[in-house]
């Protein structure tokens, strides 16, 4: 039979210039205006501006549009800090008023809730557009990312670009520095750039991640600590010669970082290479807990509110000294070492036997012997795993994936969990999955957004649920 192909078709585009009225951001915080009875959409706009923008693309149901000048701004547009802003991909609200952006958050979450009880025909049990809402968490809205991934890309003559990917593409901005890093990665790039500048192997590396951490040195009797220090993590895709370990040395010593090298299959300390001192690196709870943890595990980005995060965590469940409490997706345990500080007891649950491992390594090394880890795929059926058999949990938090929880919240439904606190990054499953617990009978007790990634569109949020 032949087969029969077409062409790829591009799409129209006019480079006609329009003069609209912004009347909204959408869920990425684009602005939307009208135009031939359809919406067009134009970055770097807020709402009741108007603008002069130039088409670039039309669909039969929408077109994009540059844009060109504003007329009439927002009283909520601000002059935004960053140098790179509106070429790096990074930051998408800078422009937009700090309380004006939590508010923009709080709706996208009220529309996605809305929407998910209309697509699964729910009569609800909760008016959508007035949610019990909470008082933000926030941290300051700048120098607030402890850990970054820093793309870098070779030209034909070997020279790199090294930064964040620009807007809708993956080409890299090319960054001098970056305002929402903490301080200590702020000024990074510059360095790194003249480091590479100088290694003989070109070409050699893929991405260079940079993380603020406490570091303890594993070969000191006394393990000393530094507090604040700078990892390097750099994945190296050609090995490195003795020139070019020499060079990271170098740099290491003068600046004061702690290289790691991942070759794709393993992570080695540049110490460890040429012989000299192992680190460990970890950070500190409002507790005091202590959570050791890898390069390559995930961590929460914003320290100051994981901390406000974990304490309203334990207020809004109120842990008894007779709770049992189940903690899913508990990761490295960063919710899990404070539950057990004030609970009887804690399960925590999570997909990886590394991180279980590790949880159960961090709950030990903080003189915990009320928690027990295990490892179970929580998007799959779990209530026969024999870590939930015969036991009653009073409380369970869950802290998922942006996939979300569906399964897992069905399965704590059937267990009729009387208090459910739920820690979400991302609000489309959050809404979907709230709308399975209510369904349920559970009731909405509290929302709250967690401003993690302040200046940006990612949204992330605390809700409370009850049943009696």
């Amino acid at each position: 039979m032949a087969n029969y192909f077409k062409a790829a078709v591009k799409p129209k585009t006019s480079n006609q210039r329009l003069t609209v009225t912004v009347d909204k951001l959408d869920m990425n915080g684009v602005g939307v205006a009208r135009w031939q009875n359809k919406p067009i959409f134009i970055a770097g706009v807020l709402p009741n501006e108007i603008v002069d923008v130039k088409v670039i693309e039309q669909k039969s149901k929408y077109a994009r549009a540059k844009l060109i000048s504003i007329d009439k701004q927002s009283d909520s547009r601000v002059i935004p800090q960053c140098q790179h802003f509106g070429l790096c991909g990074g930051c998408d609200l800078q422009m937009l008023a700090l309380e004006e952006q939590l508010l923009f958050k709080q709706q996208k979450v009220a529309d996605l809730f809305s929407r998910s009880f209309s697509t699964q025909n729910m009569t609800p049990a909760i008016n959508t557009a007035h949610l019990p809402w909470q008082a933000a968490i926030k941290s300051s809205p700048w120098h607030y990312r402890r850990k970054a991934r820093i793309g870098v890309q070779f030209d034909k003559n070997a020279q790199a670009t090294i930064g964040f990917r620009q807007k809708s593409t993956n080409q890299l901005a090319a960054i001098k520095s970056c305002p929402v890093l903490v301080e200590p990665l702020n000024a990074i790039f510059p360095l790194l750039k003249k480091l590479l500048a100088q290694l003989t192997v070109k070409s050699a590396i893929g991405h260079i991640e940079v993380i603020q951490a406490d570091i303890s040195d594993t070969n000191s009797a006394d393990k000393i600590q530094k507090d604040n220090q700078v990892v390097v993590v750099v994945r190296q895709l050609k090995s490195m010669n003795d020139t070019d370990i020499g060079l990271w040395q170098s740099y290491a010593q003068r600046h004061c970082w702690h290289v790691i090298i991942d070759d794709g299959n393993k992570q080695l300390p540049l110490a460890d290479i040429k012989g000299g001192d192992s680190f460990e690196l970890s950070y500190e709870l409002a507790d005091t807990s202590k959570i050791y943890f890898s390069s390559n595990d995930f961590i929460q980005i914003n320290h100051q509110v994981n901390n406000a995060m974990i304490s309203q965590a334990l207020a809004w469940l109120n842990i008894l000294a007779t709770d049992n409490v189940l903690d899913l997706f508990c990761g490295l345990g960063n919710f899990s070492l404070a539950l057990a500080k004030h609970a009887k007891r804690v399960v925590g649950v999570e997909g990886m036997q590394t991180m279980v491992d590790k949880a159960t390594q961090n709950s030990l090394v903080n003189g915990l012997d009320n928690c027990q880890f295990y490892q179970a795929d929580l998007n799959s059926y779990w209530l026969l795993e024999p870590w939930v058999q015969g036991q009653v949990f009073d409380k369970v938090l869950l802290d998922p994936a942006r996939a979300g929880a569906e399964q897992a919240v069905s399965q704590i439904a059937e267990l009729k969990i009387p208090c459910v606190l739920y820690v979400s990054c991302d609000p489309a499953t959050l809404a979907r999955d709230s709308a399975i617990l209510i369904s349920k009978g559970y009731k909405l007790e509290k929302i709250s957004l967690m401003d993690m990634f302040s200046q940006t569109k990612h949204v992330e949020t605390m809700v409370l649920f009850t049943h009696n």
